[in-house]
């Protein structure tokens, strides 16, 4: 089973129209006890423009932008493979799209 942390980006099986996307992993290793769920926002290369999108030039990714409003939850099964990592300037920068799509 994947073993993801917070910070790496994985390519995930997000099912039906969402297809297979690169993700951004947000949330820390859940423990034995709690619930085996990873929350996640979305990579997309149809940008729109939106002031919730962050657009990060990487050697790993096609160019596109994160979309704070595809903040996802998904169990660690459906996790395909690891693509990377960011900076923890960049985490930080898609931190702040979530918080603000969110009203936090």
């Amino acid at each position: 089973m994947a073993s993801p942390e917070r910070g790496e980006v994985w390519l995930a099986d997000l099912g039906f129209a969402a297809k297979i996307r690169p993700c951004l992993i947000l949330s820390v290793r859940p423990r034995d006890s709690d619930r085996a769920l990873i929350a996640m926002v979305s990579h997309t290369t149809s940008v729109r423009g939106t002031r919730f999108e962050v657009a990060l030039p990487t050697a790993f990714l096609k160019p596109g932008a994160f979309d704070a409003q595809g903040l996802i939850t998904i169990s660690p099964p459906r996790l395909l493979r690891k693509l990377g990592e960011l900076l923890p300037a960049e985490i930080a920068t898609i931190e702040a799209a979530v918080r603000n799509w969110l009203g936090l």
